[in-house]
């Protein structure tokens, strides 16, 4: 019974650490409910055939789970999936006979005492305090290699103290058992002390690495939000330039006025000067009426051009009244990251177009803000439907729309996206109450 019961604890403790070195390194394929139920049935059926005590075939089926689990639960070739479960095996082996040779040197009577099946415990946990130290080393340094381009946080390697610590206390559990003979309740409660010891590591990584995931999301946030701060910034210059220009139209009939008197004195030099000068103005660049607001207009504007450069149609139809309530940051974060989606979405499709549109709807307090742009790929295509991205750093993608819910959330409103196979279009419709 207490092998049984020490067999299920190992198996317990491996799976807590193939998931938090599968969670760390790679990207998951299925949601994580999904996930964590197969992890369960594999390592149920490992810890059935443990039962039988064949070795090899453990080490075997140890490896098989491991694959099946990366290739299944997580977006990988078999080939890497192949390489990091050939891995995760050979550490767990070599730290079941360093444990074993390390045990037998410093304490020989330690496997030949009469309380064995505590020995039994008190090796598993051993095993598994180094076996989840290495690994945690390991995702430490594969997670700085995979994510070059992200500032690594080299001062969670500290941790790795924690667990060198338990490792060595373990040892001298081990030695104590082996020098004197402890009674059943002493030994009970050195046992129990070793376990409660391995869940304290396993929890202090779980929250450290729940932490930095917690951390990354809100440096993200903060970037967006600097981003679209900056936006706004930068729209604001525009309509100063609108203004300008505006200003300079106003002002043509005088400048007129200035080129005839330097016609009629004949000064060329100066008449191509000045004309040069005005036509190298800022104040002069083409400007389109896309709607009433003048930062939304803006905002427009700049989209229609990057659409005509990428030879996609750009429609909008934006209605004064529907556009009232929502403030200048509110609309800077919601269209841009609105049409930064669409326009990427229709990048290099033949015929490809955006249109884009809010209106009232009459008699209700409801506005109703909608965007239709080309798109060949499904973004709906995972199993659960859930949005797919098929940008090069899949870890970063998710903040305009989590940008675009916050906004939403704001003005107590709605937000449904869905995919049309017929048309090759996908449909973002949002609903705003005032």
């Amino acid at each position: 019974m207490t092998t049984t019961i020490c067999y299920f604890f190992s198996f317990l403790v491996e799976a807590v650490i193939l998931w938090q070195y599968t969670s760390a390194l790679f990207v998951p394929k299925l949601q994580t409910k999904t996930r964590l139920g197969f992890l369960c049935i594999l390592y149920s059926i490992l810890f059935v055939v443990s039962l039988y005590d064949f070795k090899w075939l453990n080490a075997l089926l140890y490896f098989l789970v491991s694959f099946t689990f990366l290739n299944i639960g997580y977006r990988l070739k078999w080939l890497t999936a192949f390489f990091h479960s050939a891995v995760l095996t050979a550490v767990m082996a070599m730290c079941e006979l360093a444990v074993y040779g390390i045990i037998e040197h410093f304490a020989p009577h330690f496997f030949t005492e009469t309380a064995h099946s505590y020995n039994t415990i008190l090796f598993a946990i051993f095993s598994k305090m180094i076996f989840f130290t290495i690994i945690y080393i390991l995702i430490h340094f594969l997670e700085g290699r995979q994510e070059c381009d992200q500032k690594h946080d080299r001062y969670a390697l500290l941790l790795v103290f924690i667990p060198l610590t338990s490792v060595f206390v373990m040892l001298t559990f081990v030695a104590i058992n082996d020098t004197y003979a402890l009674s059943s309740a002493l030994l009970f409660m050195m046992t129990l002390g070793a376990v409660f010891l391995l869940i304290t590591n396993l929890f202090v990584f779980g929250l450290n690495q729940y932490n930095q995931k917690k951390n990354l999301e809100f440096t993200e946030m903060q970037l967006l939000l600097q981003k679209e701060a900056n936006s706004a910034e930068y729209y604001e210059m525009l309509l100063s330039q609108n203004e300008n220009q505006s200003i300079l139209i106003h002002d043509i009939k005088k400048h007129l006025q200035s080129i005839d008197l330097l016609n009629q004195k004949r000064e060329h030099d100066k008449i191509s000067a000045y004309i040069g000068q005005l036509l190298l103005s800022s104040d002069l660049k083409e400007s389109v009426r896309l709607c009433e607001n003048e930062l939304l207009n803006t905002i427009l504007y700049r989209y229609k051009r990057q659409c005509d450069n990428s030879h996609i149609s750009f429609h909008a139809d934006i209605r004064h009244e529907a556009i009232d309530l929502i403030s200048d940051n509110d609309l800077t974060s919601l269209f841009c990251n609105l049409l930064d989606n669409a326009l990427e979405a229709s990048s290099g499709i033949p015929d490809a177009f955006i249109e884009i549109n809010a209106r009232k709807r009459n008699g209700t307090p409801f506005i109703v803000i909608s965007v239709i742009n080309s798109s060949r790929i499904n973004p709906f295509a995972d199993p659960h439907g859930s949005l797919v991205t098929h940008k090069p750093d899949r870890r970063r993608h998710g903040f305009g729309i989590k940008s675009i819910r916050k906004t939403i959330n704001k003005y107590h409103g709605d937000m449904e996206m869905y995919y049309s196979e017929d048309a090759l279009t996908f449909h973002t419709i949002i609903t705003l109450k005032q």
